[in-house]
């Protein structure tokens, strides 16, 4: 085992762990302990990923998948092949009125030193952010229009990526069936596709 591949599973192997927030549901959800140059930011785990103990594994992730599948990569190459992180590792349960509710701000602040962790091991130099929440963690605030279908060049530290923002997969979201978003997401995954980092994983 390389030194990279031993320190991205002695970190989950502290993730797992994890029980900082009280309201969360846990365990942290995990991907394969994969050496990648592309890592996926999402959201939170829905329910179903916390009985399935994997990310994106319910609706949501298909609709991902069939995104990722159409530029050369199909789900099983992709869990293999880009590693899989989110702004908020646990379940947050449900709103009062319905729906999963979004992570509190002390909640995200608890899981940033985990992402922040893996950015220092991994070294990325594409990172896939699917929804407002996981673009928000990298990027400043602005209209899904605004930046979905580019490229952001992002720096911290020492450390420089491209950022490809994503619309959130989720059927309750129309946005990427409808335009000007389902264009947008056409041009992001064509960007995508002719990263250095895209082709080095999916030649």
């Amino acid at each position: 085992m390389n030194d990279a591949l031993k320190g991205v599973r002695t970190h989950q192997h502290r993730l797992r762990k994890c029980t900082r927030c009280p309201a969360m549901t846990g365990p942290p959800v995990i991907g394969e302990p994969v050496v990648s140059p592309v890592l996926l930011l999402g959201q939170a785990p829905g329910s179903r990923e916390i009985v399935e103990d994997r990310p994106f594994a319910w609706t949501a992730g298909r609709t991902l998948f069939e995104w990722f599948e159409s530029i050369g990569l199909p789900e099983s190459g992709f869990r293999r092949r880009v590693y899989m992180a989110a702004v908020c590792r646990c379940y947050p349960g449900k709103r009062p009125s319905g729906g999963d509710r979004v992570p509190a701000r002390d909640e995200i602040a608890n899981c940033a030193p985990w992402l922040e962790a893996e950015l220092d091991l991994l070294r990325p130099r594409l990172i896939l952010a699917a929804g407002r929440l996981a673009i928000g963690r990298l990027l400043p605030p602005a209209r899904l229009d605004q930046l979905v279908g580019r490229l952001h060049p992002v720096t911290r530290g020492d450390l420089t990526l491209d950022v490809a923002p994503l619309p959130h997969p989720s059927g309750a979201s129309p946005w990427h069936r409808t335009e000007p978003g389902r264009t947008l997401l056409t041009r992001a995954l064509a960007r995508i596709a002719r990263h250095p980092a895209w082709r080095e994983i999916a030649p």
